[in-house]
């Protein structure tokens, strides 16, 4: 048994998510975590609403409400999406309680005297119609690296290069557009340049073990190219406190430091919650646990630099030395699993000009299981892939309904008119045998392709063996084992059938664990073969005001509730009654009807 973190990007809380974003943290961190368990590791998946930053001011202002307000809104909204597409979250809270605050100052007071923490000046950006501080993101100009006319204030999408807004050639705010006036202020810089080196040998092991896609390490290491101290504070007033400046109530601490720590303060969370405190301890200080963080690619350079770097001035380790603090040397990541982006018609995602569409309304017209395999199929695992109604609809329907739902009815069907239960069987023929050790031998092919972070290779070699599956029954033709001599035949077959169809249930459950319990029901289980995820509204665990957070009991270190990773016998004699479809077929229609509200609402 090894323990697992699993640590899930951040989604912003200044909306609802769409589609683009949960295919990249949150249906892979998942399948992952939902696979691990079965295996019998011991898996922790935090995450929770990152709620900071001028943008949520911003939107907050447009809407007459207040940050918090608006934060409290889109992080129910945020949660109940969340849950409904049946992400496993052991934790999924905010960064909003007082436990995240006092981790982040914990982090930063000991970054800061182990001499990583370095005050400058330096130009901040402020909008003139309203004089507050623009982020990094808000601001827009052409780089002056590759021409690139849309780069931001942070970062290049074209070239890659990280940037400051000042750099920018004709910066513009995106908000209004209005050209931002640049004073000189101080603040606390992480120092990365001090880091760098330690920083280079960890992406050089990662880069070692063969593990890491090879866009993300080679990406990472060409960040050491043009490595420079990074602002750790900002000029606002909606954030987390910087210690030591308690006398300049309008500093906070930057987003970018601030939300990365969140993954230790909802371990810690969690562990609390447990009634184990120092629980957290075994995925975070034990050098042999494994983490594995997920996100998009936008999201690289704060998980493979800024949170490394982080960690590293943290554990005392980059070029001026220290001393850990109070939770001692922390475990840096395993590994950075970052996907591509997903594109919607072929265009990007975009709020603003209705290119979008929510995982809420997804939800509210189709069942969950299709939208998670869509993007367990065909998503940006490794290269941008688009997202189309057309070819929605097809994997529904044809390979979905047609594949996996026509093996799980024809079964249950044709056990329910010919016996009533799960038969009991007779002698197995090679073509029985056969099919039984080939989805045996498939766990293991399936398990290391998930492990391994190749989803969507995973997914295609389990319905490869549905579609074995399917010629068993073409090849025997149950359906013609009528005659009283042929029943003994005809519960063999029905029997390894039921046997097929539970073993690849077990093993498609990652991806699809809403109709995994339903299917699991369908051959006369308990429905308990993927535990999902609950909402439960707590309190502040230091006083504060009270929210909801995702979790669940999916068993720990491969006790509980969750099966293992493995053939799954079926129950002779469990009662078996005629079906109804597991999985919705989708009208032609649909394609025209979602693109015409597309238009609408662009």
């Amino acid at each position: 048994m090894t323990r697992i973190l699993s640590a899930v990007a951040w989604p912003y809380a200044n909306g609802p998510r769409h589609i683009g974003h949960v295919a990249g943290f949150g249906v892979p961190s998942d399948v992952f975590s939902r696979y691990m368990r079965m295996a019998g590791h011991d898996v922790l998946m935090v995450s929770g609403t990152d709620e900071h930053g001028t943008p949520i001011l911003v939107a907050a202002d447009a809407l007459g409400y207040t940050a918090k307000e608006f934060a409290d809104q889109n992080n129910r909204l945020i949660v109940e999406d969340l849950v409904a597409l049946g992400l496993s979250y052991d934790l999924f809270t905010r960064t909003t309680t007082r436990n995240h605050y006092a981790v982040v100052q914990e982090m930063f007071r000991t970054v800061r005297d182990n001499g990583y923490m370095v005050e400058q000046t330096m130009l901040s950006a402020i909008s003139p119609s309203t004089g507050r501080t623009l982020p990094d993101r808000y601001i827009e100009g052409t780089c002056p690296i590759c021409g690139y006319h849309d780069a931001r204030g942070d970062q290049c999408d074209n070239c890659g290069n990280q940037l400051d807004p000042v750099d920018l050639i004709d910066p513009r705010s995106k908000i209004n557009g209005e050209v931002p006036q640049f004073v000189e202020t101080t603040h606390y810089f992480l120092d990365l340049p001090a880091l760098a080196e330690a920083l280079g040998k960890w992406l050089d092991g990662r880069a070692a073990s063969g593990t890491w896609r090879p866009n993300v390490i080679k990406f990472s290491q060409h960040l050491l190219e043009d490595i420079k101290p990074r602002a750790m504070t900002r000029d606002i007033d909606w954030g987390i406190p910087v210690p030591g400046w308690e006398d300049q109530p309008t500093k906070r601490l930057y987003v970018w430091f601030d939300a990365v720590v969140g993954y230790l303060s909802a371990s810690i969370e969690w562990a609390r919650r447990t009634g184990d405190p120092d629980a957290w301890r075994q995925w975070w200080n034990d050098p042999e646990a494994l983490s594995y963080y997920f996100m998009g690619k936008d999201n690289i350079v704060f998980h493979s630099q800024i949170w490394p770097a982080e960690l590293l001035g943290y554990n005392g380790e980059g070029a001026r030395g220290g001393a850990p603090g109070t939770y001692g040397t922390l475990n840096l990541p395993t590994e950075v699993v970052s996907s591509e982006f997903l594109t919607m018609e072929g265009k990007q995602f975009s709020s603003s000009r209705g290119v979008v569409i929510y995982v809420r309304d997804v939800l509210s017209r189709y069942q969950p299981d299709a939208l998670r395999y869509f993007i367990s199929a065909a998503g940006p695992e490794t290269q941008d892939s688009d997202f189309t109604w057309a070819e929605f609809v097809r994997r529904t329907n044809g390979e979905l309904v047609a594949g996996w739902g026509n093996l799980v009815n024809r079964t249950a069907a044709m056990i329910a008119k010919n016996v009533g239960e799960i038969p009991a069987p007779g002698e197995l023929e090679p073509i029985d045998v056969e099919l039984q050790g080939t989805i045996r031998d498939g766990f293991a092919t399936v398990g290391g392709l998930i492990e391994g972070h190749h989803q969507r290779a995973a997914l295609a070699e389990a319905m490869r063996l549905v579609g074995e599956a399917n010629t068993y029954v073409t090849r025997t033709e149950p359906f013609k084992l009528k005659a009283p001599e042929q029943r003994a035949r005809l519960a063999t077959v029905l029997h390894t059938l039921a046997q097929a169809v539970s073993d690849l249930n077990v093993m498609l459950s990652p991806f699809l664990p809403h109709s995994a319990n339903a299917v699991d029901a369908v051959l006369g289980g308990s429905g308990d073969v993927a535990p999902m995820p609950r909402i439960e509204e707590v309190e502040d665990l230091d006083g504060g005001a009270p929210y909801p957070v995702i979790t669940g009991d999916y068993g720990r270190g491969g006790e509980g509730t969750l099966p293992a990773w493995g053939p799954r016998p079926v129950t002779v004699g469990a009662p078996v009654a005629k079906p109804t479809p597991i999985f919705t077929k989708l009208d032609e229609d649909v394609v025209d009807s979602e693109l015409a509200r597309l238009r609408a609402e662009g």
